[in-house]
């Protein structure tokens, strides 16, 4: 783009700000238009990737007019060769019913395949399915649990919360509390709000961690900065609640330790 418009200013030179723009704005629409019908070219072609980004294009609108069944029949193409975001993206559009007819049981059968290729939506959201018994998935904690760890160890945030639920309260696996906080605090590193509000939770208790109502408040004021709706309410109860056991310098390093947080990737951890 910064060549363009090199070229622009110097292959005319005097032109005013409005004819330069819109010829620059008509320059960038024709580009967008090649480059539009170069990836159609290769999604004709059987590119998976491209005829994915199709999909997409048109499930957004994005330089395409918006129409669920074409971002369906897109991904579906790319679905049958393999691609594992596809295959989580037509099985999402059978859960939800956008550009197919819903059904639980496609859904599920195009999770289980993305799934199986380490999408960690996928297992993400099998987890889910198992721990409620869901779209014809049984209730199944241990099943459950399994695909949350699946996600969870590429550094899924909302897996890792989940996993560290299930070993709070020992359902699909023992309960350990030391394993919660594991996983729960590698969850709240990324920024994930219910495991902060977790973690504070097993610091203000000191629940196989030392009690620290620094380390509870300042995860409590973390998750608060960002929940939203009943759950911002809760978070803001317990960073005052536990600010009443606390001395005015103690809310102060929270306070700082809070505003010096900054999110960690799950490659990181």
């Amino acid at each position: 783009m910064g060549r363009n418009v090199l070229y622009l200013n110097t292959a005319i030179p005097g032109m005013n700000l409005r004819n330069s723009l819109a010829i620059l704005i008509f320059g960038l629409s024709c580009l967008s238009c090649c480059s539009g019908r170069s990836l159609r070219e290769r999604a004709d072609r059987g590119d998976a990737k491209a005829q994915l980004k199709l999909g997409e294009m048109y499930r957004d609108g994005e330089g395409v007019p918006q129409d669920s069944k074409e971002a369906a029949k897109w991904y579906r193409m790319a679905a049958d060769q393999g691609d594992a975001r596809a295959q989580y993206s037509l099985g999402l559009a059978y859960e939800k019913g956008k550009g197919v007819t819903q059904d639980g049981a496609e859904a599920v059968r195009w999770y289980h395949k993305a799934a199986e290729n380490g999408n960690t939506e996928a297992q993400f959201s099998l987890g889910v399915f198992y721990s409620v018994g869901a779209n014809g998935l049984p209730e199944d904690e241990g099943e459950a649990a399994r695909w949350y760890r699946k996600a969870a160890e590429q550094g899924y945030p909302t897996a890792q919360c989940s996993l560290g639920s299930k070993y709070f309260l020992g359902r699909g696996v023992p309960q350990d509390y030391a394993e919660a906080a594991r996983w729960y605090r590698k969850a709240a590193d990324q920024g994930e709000t219910d495991a902060q509000y977790f973690l504070g939770e097993m610091y203000e208790e000191g629940r196989a961690v030392a009690q620290n109502y620094v380390q509870a408040h300042m995860w409590y004021n973390l998750a608060a900065s960002r929940a939203i709706g009943d759950n911002h309410k809760r978070d803001v109860r317990s960073r005052e609640s536990v600010a009443d056991k606390m001395t005015p310098a103690q809310i102060a390093e929270a306070q700082r330790l809070a505003t010096d947080w900054r999110p960690k990737s799950g490659k990181q951890q």
